[in-house]
């Protein structure tokens, strides 16, 4: 997609929520501690939110927040809220492209998700860290220590309830209701100019490359797969299944075909055997392939975006690809 269409997405997202977000949290007083004596320099009282790890009680509208995970980066930014700090997956050399460089710039890294510096989280002095327990559960007891740490319980196929969680931690819950019904309303309108332009029966495959991982297709319960079905759109029979992922072995790669082939590629190319199988006979044999109708997709937004922003960005690109 062109960056112009992602800027004009972009706004429109922004204008969706726009009235919910400014009603957060109230200016803070000025820096000299004297206040102003108006009741809006009051902060908002903390909440108690049910993470996957129990209880937990998180500040009322905070400010400063990191989050740990490419999920919960989409969720913050979408909010409107920009994190101090973010750890990113290890395949990945920057923040996504899919978020203008001005949205990211003061975001600091802290490391690579799972594995984050938590020196450099205590220095960022967070009010809350936002992550789950399949990346931070072994080392949820430390990060608490420096700030309420909310955590769900892993990310992909439950990314809109991870939402949920995530818009009540950062008190952006209107916001968050806005952002859903926006996104409906889009997924709406792509579903309806498919099965207008008799494109919603095309089987569309989504494949990624993973560095050290294999080759890859993505079923039904990802974040992916989960968008297509909202799209309405069909998937060859190999993905229709109530799967995340599953390995393709080089020698069934006839399971990776569709009317469209959608593929990616996460960490090191040359690692990932992208080049051998694009030009091996056995990718070459594909329908898709044949027809000139399997795409590069940029892995950050379709694979690693997991949130309402990324989703928005994927319905247009499908829309894109499938010529309607």
């Amino acid at each position: 997609m062109h960056r112009i269409t992602r800027r004009t997405l972009l706004t429109g997202l922004g204008a969706a929520g726009l009235a919910a977000c400014t009603s957060g949290r109230p200016a803070a007083p000025p820096a000299d501690g004297l206040g102003t004596g108006t009741p809006s320099a009051v902060a908002p009282p903390p909440v108690t939110v049910t993470a996957a790890t129990g209880p937990v009680l998180v500040p009322g509208a905070p400010l400063k927040v990191v989050v740990l995970d490419t999920d919960v980066l989409d969720s913050a930014l979408t909010l409107g809220i920009t994190p101090v700090g973010a750890a990113l997956p290890v395949g990945d050399t920057g923040f996504p492209a899919y978020w203008p460089a001005s949205r990211v710039a003061d975001v600091r890294p802290v490391g690579p998700a799972g594995a984050p510096d938590l020196a450099a989280v205590r220095a960022l002095r967070p009010d809350l860290i936002l992550s789950n327990q399949a990346r931070d559960g072994d080392r949820y007891d430390q990060l608490r220590e420096l700030a309420p740490t909310v955590l769900t319980q892993t990310t992909g196929a439950p990314w809109r309830a991870n939402f949920q969680l995530h818009a009540q931690a950062l008190s952006r819950e209107a916001a968050g209701a806005a952002f859903v019904a926006a996104y409906q309303k889009h997924a709406g309108q792509v579903a309806q100019a498919l099965s207008a332009a008799k494109l919603s029966g095309r089987r569309v495959s989504l494949v990624r490359f993973v560095d050290g991982g294999g080759l890859r297709a993505y079923g039904r319960q990802s974040f992916p797969g989960s968008v297509l079905a909202d799209a309405g759109v069909g998937r060859p029979d190999a993905q229709n299944v109530d799967q995340s992922d599953v390995e393709l072995p080089p020698d069934q790669l006839g399971r990776a075909d569709g009317d469209l082939l959608l593929y990616s590629v996460y960490g090191d190319r040359a690692r990932a055997g992208v080049d051998s199988v694009l030009t091996g006979p056995g990718w070459q044999a594909l329908g898709a392939v044949k027809a000139h109708r399997a795409f590069p997709v940029d892995d950050q937004l379709w694979f690693q975006g997991l949130g309402y922003t990324a989703a928005n960005f994927m319905l247009d690109e499908l829309q894109r690809f499938l010529g309607a």
